[in-house]
């Protein structure tokens, strides 16, 4: 056992949230502890330190990566806040920042998993997580607490990194639980769940719910922390529809397999068969026969299969106690009245096996059978995870595995398990229920507003803190593993005539180097209902849209990123700045970054649009691109004389990562009226500045002057030395730029 990468207690017991409206210092210093132990515990069991260096997953990163990521995030929140004045170890701050979201099942491993890269010793991790437990423990009893916390209190970076950290106990106890059974070791105070109750639960028989008006989002005012994704609120009227009374179980999805559902192309979605295909699929992840299935691992662990039972065969004609279960740290005999956790592709084949009546539950379904809630302006005492001791569900710890599905009892609609137990497959694609984010993690949703993902809700045996509120809304990519099951459901009156309120994201999303994937939906004559990604950069990513820009980048002489640029040039002369490396944010179809390569060393060039970035890489290479206007204009982009395109380098981020380094002697920033968040692009220019370095501040519509960005980027050590009115050509007419000029301290 690795005791010693604790830096706190072992526990496995977790603690109720605060309430913001009226918690103390003391409340938070025992909530974060206890977060940041809570998963620190996980990795004691490993067996040795080698396995840190281990990737359960292919398409994931080693362990030592998921240990060291979440105090990184406390440190780059913090700052961003202002609450952390100097970083710890910005190499780490670096290293452990990004982890990686593979576009699809069949993706390449990235370059961090491989052996050729060299990950810091253990011990320099949990040294570094030592420190930042410390630094923390400083700024919670230094920091003025002023209640509420609220979205708007620098308190809300501290909850960030404290529920941020509760997701990673989750989701890192999944990428464990894939690892070879013996590298692990059960560790003190785990406990599983019965494997079953007196006897297997009763039929899993339907229930009716009448058709309903039901409205779900979280209020801004409830007095705990919440993502993005959760505030706003839908309201929507729910036909009548029937659900199953539990969860499906390992018994029910044991008459899937033998039916042969897995070898039937019949029953899944396109996508789907693709993946079980890929996969070579036989039955659920963590089931265990002992017919050599894939086990998905990757580097030196991709030839491991976990399917390799000492004794007996699984193969086709398999008995049912050939399968084994794999539990966090060991295999268990099949515990047949457990929920079966599958990702969303087997939980939809299933549904279909059952009939084409049957799919999954909708995001506005799963809110109506969880019954009656509380008004939320009532506070804390609606949510349940805030009296989470008393209430009927498998979560927040209670158990260290799942349970059987009729252990706790109904509701008073009928359903067992609404909340806990494992996750729950929805049909609806993520997308927020407003537009807004947080400027301090404005990127933490919204990329997954793609229709790839779809929500997961209700939360598992080992959610905790934020993840097992009521208004907990997750997602992952239709392929991902989690600790996830379904229930059934079926709409009351003919499927084909009723429109049902799912929330399916039909806007087009275009990713680099790969293409705008079509709309994917099942095979079906549900009457889905369509909505636009919340996200709104994905609104910039058609052809039209690429269309517009090139016509106003392109189409005059003086266009604003030519006039931007000049200005950009003129102001490093005239300021005695040496034109080593400017970083341009917003760079469109690639004109201004382009020219400003006349004058600088090396350019790097970002936006959050992939259409933007490789229509700029196709005319880097040397491309024309035409496009015609409604009113007949033609705009031919092209490469400006006495550019040099070798020095410029295009790369798309949602934000300003720490990989950026800050070695620019210029930041322009051109794009503030088409990002999700502003403040999220201002609160790092001065890092990504050297000091005595410019940034340039430049917006079309002059909304963002010297007073709009002052508050923000004043606080960060600019200083403003000029405000000017840019004029640009755009239509028929010249108008005029608003830009702001800051200095970064002093040499």
């Amino acid at each position: 056992m690795l005791h010693h990468v604790l830096t706190g207690e072992l526990t496995f017991t977790s603690l109720t949230p605060p309430d913001l409206s009226q918690c103390s210092k003391s409340d938070l210093l025992a909530y974060f502890e206890n977060s940041y132990s809570l998963n620190e515990s996980l990795f004691t069991a490993l067996k040795d330190e080698s396995v840190f260096y281990k990737c359960p997953d292919r398409l994931r990163l080693p362990l030592i990566f998921y240990y060291g990521h979440t105090a990184v995030v406390y440190v780059n929140k913090l700052a961003l806040a202002g609450l952390l004045k100097e970083r710890i170890n910005f190499e780490f701050e670096k290293m452990f920042e990004t982890g990686v979201d593979e576009m699809s099942w069949d993706d390449t491993e990235n370059y961090r998993m491989g052996g050729s890269y060299k990950w810091p010793r253990a011990g320099e991790v949990v040294e570094y997580r030592r420190k930042v437990r410390e630094v923390i423990r400083d700024i919670i009893r230094d920091t003025p607490l002023d209640l509420p916390i609220n979205m708007k209190s620098p308190w809300w970076a501290l909850l960030m990194g404290f529920e941020h950290e509760r997701i990673h106990l989750e989701t890192s106890s999944v990428l464990i639980r894939q690892l070879p059974i013996g590298l692990v070791n059960r560790p003190d105070g785990w406990n599983y769940a019965p494997k079953q109750t007196e006897s297997l639960p009763q039929t899993n028989k339907m229930l009716r719910v009448n058709g309903q008006e039901v409205t779900f989002g979280k209020p801004t005012d409830f007095p705990s922390y919440g993502w993005d994704n959760e505030y706003g609120h839908v309201t929507c009227y729910v036909p009548a529809f029937e659900a199953s009374k539990f969860l499906v179980t390992n018994g029910d999805f044991l008459d899937f397999i033998r039916a042969g559902g897995y070898n039937r192309p019949e029953l899944w979605t396109d996508e789907g068969w693709h993946w079980r295909s890929f996969r070579e699929s036989k039955h659920p992840m963590f089931w265990v026969c002992n017919s050599g299935c894939k086990s998905g691992c990757g580097t030196d662990l991709a030839a491991y299969s976990h399917c390799s039972l000492p004794e007996g065969g699984v193969g086709e004609t398999a008995t049912d106690t050939n399968y084994k279960y794999r539990a966090m740290w060991d295999n268990l005999d099949m515990p047949w009245s457990w929920p079966a956790e599958v990702n969303y592709h087997e939980a939809r084949a299933y549904c279909q096996w059952k009939g084409p009546e049957y799919r999954l539950l909708l995001e506005a379904e799963h809110n109506v059978i969880r019954g009656a809630q509380e008004n939320p302006q009532a506070g804390t005492k609606t949510d349940h995870v805030f009296t989470a001791g008393s209430q009927p569900y498998n979560y927040n710890m209670k158990f260290g595995s799942s349970t059987p599905v009729d252990l706790f009892p109904a509701n008073e609609l009928g359903f067992h398990d609404v909340f806990g137990n494992v996750w729950q497959w929805t049909e609806d694609h993520f997308n927020g229920l407003c537009n807004d984010t947080h400027w301090l993690y404005d990127d933490f949703s919204t990329p997954c507003y793609d229709g790839r993902h779809n929500i997961i809700l209700g939360g598992s045996w080992i959610s905790t803190g934020d993840e097992a509120s009521r208004f907990a809304r997750f997602a992952f990519r239709r392929h991902f593993l989690q600790h996830a099951g379904f229930r059934l459901a079926r709409t009351a009156e003919a499927a084909g005539q009723i429109q049902l309120p799912t929330r399916i994201v039909d806007t087009p999303v275009y990713v680099l180097g790969v293409g705008e994937k079509p709309l994917c939906l099942p095979q079906d004559k549900l009457l889905r209902t369509l909505v636009p990604s919340t996200n709104i950069h994905y609104h910039f990513e058609s052809a039209n849209a690429v269309k517009g820009i090139l016509e106003l980048e392109f189409g005059y002489r003086k266009s604003f990123p030519v006039q931007v640029a000049d200005l950009c040039r003129d102001l490093v002369k005239n300021n005695g700045i040496a034109p080593r490396s400017g970083l341009w944010i917003g760079a469109g179809s690639g004109r201004g970054p382009l020219i400003m390569s006349k004058s600088f060393n090396q350019v790097l060039a970002c936006d959050v649009v992939a259409r933007f970035l490789e229509t700029a890489m196709y005319i880097q290479k040397g491309n024309d691109v035409t496009v015609i206007s409604e009113d007949g204009k033609v705009t031919t982009a092209a490469l400006d004389k006495g550019v040099k395109p070798d020095k410029v380098l295009f790369k798309q981020f949602t934000w300003l990562p720490n990989e950026i380094g800050v070695e620019f002697d210029l930041t322009v920033l051109t794009f503030l009226e088409r990002t999700q968040q502003p403040k999220a692009w201002l609160l790092r220019l001065a890092e990504v500045t050297q000091k005595g370095g410019l940034v340039v501040v430049a917006s079309k519509s002059g909304r963002w002057n010297a007073e709009t960005l002052g508050m923000t980027l004043i606080q960060k050590g600019l200083s403003c030395i000029e405000t000017a009115q840019v004029p640009f050509e755009e239509g028929s007419k010249t108008e005029l730029a608003t830009v702001t000029v800051w200095k970064h301290g002093q040499e």
